[in-house]
């Protein structure tokens, strides 16, 4: 870059943050010896606040002066942001200040999410037990069908993770009250027209499931709302959930077959749709737009998919009906009752852990209450075909889903073929099982996820040039891809390209690598895992 461009971008990363820094301690100390003082009940958000206010003082003098002009253009556009946050608190301008407010908060999970996080290689064997995140599909739709429940329901389990937060934000957007302790959340259900019109465009940040499944939410309401989110959700396919929801009646409108999506105004008919692809998250989204409607909606897809929403409805009083496992009937409009729902580990979460208890040596990981519903255990299918020592342990099932334990050991992977139904099946665990196909021995063969490339990332083209950077034999095609593995893996540099599976299968290849794996943007795990790298740390040498 440019030495003024330098200068620039510096002023407003480095530089200005100090200056606030400082500026705020001085702001609160002048309360001292006024009253009661500041210092006796500052608490972390001060601290972290003015944590660089202790830097040296002559050296930042110097600093700010010799860089003046860049620096005195940021203080500007500071102090701008400070007055336009003044002018809605006192104008009481409660949509304005949440605006600002929420653009704010956007830049800083992207900062987060943008940082770089090394993870080194393990020394010894992984031993130990490990909890699973809750079930992120069934917690989307625990949250949604309880918040459309006359009454409160309960949810144990729900997971950690960001795209849960969304489903729940977007849900108290629209009127809903709900409270949360740790992994349990109590709702107080809306009943079917209970939903109120948003203040503004509601934002589902990196989630796909939250926002094409509030497009079945929304449609026909008697109300228009947008629905937005991140960068990387702005480029995820729409149309294929908008279509088949205008073919029941609604009014939905997308931006260049993206997000935003504008629904306004309509009135749902039932109907039959055929959809072009297998995919859960389109096929709830007709379900639950087919709850308005009078009469039966029937979707009917070219393969199956999985059929969390089939297994929760009954729960919530809505009888489903599944003529054959592509085909899945409800008959609307639909009074749903208050559930309680226990929401099992998450099994595309638990699929790093088997392949890491699999490829690094002596390991031993036991993993609880992982859901064991067929139409997810396509990953672990994979693995017992490559040589994974895995035992099942079956446990009680949670409500309608089925539970077990997990124990995986270390073991000698082999190349396989994953490909058709097994692919579809396992098409959301891609990035682990690409990492066990670069250590196992011999050719594995990814084929039929030409959908891998429209995910939070084209996973095919980021798990390709990871494994490339780290040493491996990789061939890529339109729809997967050749992983030649066996070698070892030489360490190095990765970008998770904003992709919270591509940043844990490369912390998990970190684990058998000769030396340390840097990936940039690592932050983006707390998508599904927020405390992933720390449960890595802690079954490192056999804590648990």
């Amino acid at each position: 870059m440019s030495p003024e461009e330098h200068d620039g971008v510096l002023a407003a990363t480095s530089h200005l943050p100090h200056v606030a820094a400082w500026a705020l301690a001085r702001a609160v100390a002048v309360r001292r010896g006024t009253g009661p003082d500041p210092l006796h009940f500052s608490g972390p958000s001060l601290r972290d606040m003015t944590r660089i206010a202790g830097a040296s003082v002559e050296m930042w003098r110097d600093i700010l002066l010799a860089n003046g002009a860049a620096v005195m253009r940021e203080i500007g556009i500071f102090r701008d942001e400070l007055d336009e946050m003044a002018a809605a608190i006192e104008k009481r301008d409660g949509a304005r200040l949440e605006a600002v407010l929420g653009g704010a908060r956007e830049f800083r999970l992207a900062l987060e999410r943008e940082a770089g996080q090394s993870v080194e290689p393990a020394r010894g064997p992984l031993l130990g037990v490990v909890r699973i995140p809750g079930d992120k599909s069934i917690g989307h739709r625990s949250l949604i069908l309880g918040a459309l429940a006359e009454g409160v329901t309960e949810i144990r389990g729900l997971s950690p993770g960001e795209d849960n937060a969304s489903t729940l934000s977007v849900l108290g957007s629209l009127g809903v009250r709900a409270s949360r302790d740790g992994d349990r959340v109590t709702i107080e259900g809306v009943g079917a027209g209970g939903l109120q019109a948003p203040t503004q465009r509601l934002d589902c940040g990196n989630s796909g499931t939250t926002i094409r499944m509030m497009c079945g939410v929304l449609a026909g309401r008697s109300f228009e709302v947008t629905l937005d989110g991140d960068d990387s959700l702005r480029r995820r396919p729409m149309e294929r959930v908008a279509a088949p929801l205008r073919s029941l009646g609604a009014v939905i409108e997308t931006t260049d077959g993206c997000p935003p999506v504008r629904i306004g105004p309509g009135r749902l008919r039932a109907g039959r749709v055929e959809l072009d692809v297998a995919s859960a998250q389109v096929k709830t989204a007709v379900l639950l737009a087919g709850l308005q409607a009078q009469g039966k909606t029937t979707v009917v897809e070219p393969a199956t998919s999985r059929d969390h929403t089939e297994r929760l409805l009954p729960m919530f009083g809505v009888e489903v009906e599944r003529p054959d496992a592509r085909t899945s009937r409800v008959r609307g409009p639909a009074v749903l009752r208050a559930a309680s729902v226990d929401v099992p580990g998450d099994p595309s979460a638990a699929a790093f852990w088997l392949v890491a208890g699999s490829i690094v040596p002596g390991s031993r990981l036991e993993l609880r209450g992982v859901s064991m519903n067929p139409t997810r255990t396509g990953a672990l299918d994979v693995l017992l075909a490559m040589g994974a020592r895995i035992e099942i342990r079956r446990r009680p099932p949670a409500g309608r889903e089925p539970v077990a334990d997990l124990v995986v050991e270390a073991s000698e992977l082999r190349g396989i073929e994953v490909v058709g139904e097994t692919m579809l099946r396992a098409i959301d665990e891609f990035p682990a099982l690409a990492v066990a196909a670069a250590v196992a021995h011999g050719q594995t063969r990814f084929a039929d996820g030409a959908e891998l490339r429209v995910k939070e990332s084209d996973r095919i083209a980021a798990m390709a040039a990871g494994l490339g950077d780290l040493g491996v034999d990789v061939e890529e095609s339109a729809d997967g891809m050749i992983v030649r593995g066996g070698a070892e893996l030489a360490g190095g540099a990765v970008d998770a390209c904003g992709d919270h599976r591509i940043a844990m299968a490369f912390a998990v290849a970190a684990l058998v690598a000769r030396r340390p794996v840097r990936i940039r943007g690592a932050g983006v795990m707390a998508v599904s895992d927020p405390g992933f790298l720390a449960s890595l740390e802690r079954v490192r040498g056999g804590a648990s």
